[in-house]
């Protein structure tokens, strides 16, 4: 007779280290999208579905609930899922023949930032564990740019103190915050920083910056997301030698892969305009028969003259 509880009999074959393969991943998601956490294993043409059990559960020493998905003996079961997955997680049901179990979890919150493990059974006379893996759920999040600013309506004269503000909310994990002098690159030291977590779990930035003013004031705020490997950059700029000058802000994104962003969009857009031209082209030479076939047409006309 099988145990009642899988789950714990599940955790009691990993105890015991009855596992043949296993693999670890890290996965990146930000808040509202969906993760793919990978679990496969395909040393066999084809698993049949109802001699395989897979388990997905939280791995990391979570007391909570610790069920996330389960597939048993060809069946979905949900009886001891955990109620903050329930139905927000998906197997691939058209490859689990084929040894893929990764597991789709729908819009992922802060609150699903764990490591998972994925286990699978297989039955031959009892059930025994094939494979497992670990996937770390990394959440991050990026939903505001930051915010810049200066004196207001006021005009500093060269050489007076200057307190610029740089805001941010809605950042996770916990950013890095910097200052820069554009002019020559160095760093600056805030005069004060604040870096508090909301209520949601994200962060929120609050800092100054007093300086000296200049003949030409170039200051960067830069907020760094160490996670997504992005630096958000934004600008504060004013020339005092021309007093029809106004102020400007930059927004400077820098992160892997932006340039060549950049690059595709450009193409895409090339190309439809190539495309657009080339239907037109088309289009109007459609309403014109050549020179060839009016002739042709004539002359077939004259053929066909009855006499």
């Amino acid at each position: 007779m099988e145990p009642r509880s899988s789950g714990l009999w599940l955790l009691f074959l990993c105890a015991l280290g009855f596992v043949t393969a296993k693999e670890d991943k890290k996965v990146i998601s930000t808040i509202g999208s969906t993760a793919e956490l990978s679990c496969i294993y395909t040393p066999e043409k084809k698993f049949i579905l109802n001699k395989l059990r897979v388990f997905w559960q939280k791995a990391d020493g979570s007391k909570s609930c610790l069920v996330v998905h389960a597939f048993n003996s060809g069946h979905e079961n949900q009886s001891e899922q955990c109620a903050d997955f329930r139905n927000r997680t998906r197997l691939f049901q058209d490859k689990l023949e084929k040894g893929i179990f990764s597991l789709l979890l729908l819009n992922v919150s802060l609150r699903d930032e764990h490591i998972y493990r994925c286990i699978v059974q297989k039955k031959d006379v009892v059930f025994r564990v094939i494979h497992t893996a670990d996937v770390a759920l990394k959440v991050v999040a990026n939903n505001s740019l930051p915010v810049l600013s200066g004196p207001i309506g006021i005009r500093p004269n060269i050489g007076d103190k200057v307190t610029l503000s740089c805001n941010y909310s809605q950042g996770y994990p916990k950013p890095n915050v910097y200052w820069i002098n554009r002019t020559d690159n160095s760093s600056l030291h805030p005069s004060s920083l604040k870096i508090i977590q909301d209520n949601d779990g994200t962060y929120s930035v609050f800092s100054t910056l007093k300086i000296k003013a200049t003949s030409d004031i170039k200051i960067g705020c830069i907020i760094e997301n160490e996670l997504l490997q992005q630096n958000l950059t934004v600008l504060y700029l004013e020339d005092l030698t021309n007093s029809n000058s106004t102020r400007s802000g930059q927004l400077d994104l820098n992160k892997p892969g932006a340039q060549a962003g950049s690059v595709l969009a450009i193409a895409v857009v090339l190309a439809g305009l190539v495309v657009l031209t080339c239907w037109l082209w088309k289009k109007k030479s459609h309403h014109r028969k050549p020179y060839a076939d009016v002739q042709q047409n004539e002359d077939g006309a004259q053929h066909n003259t009855p006499v």
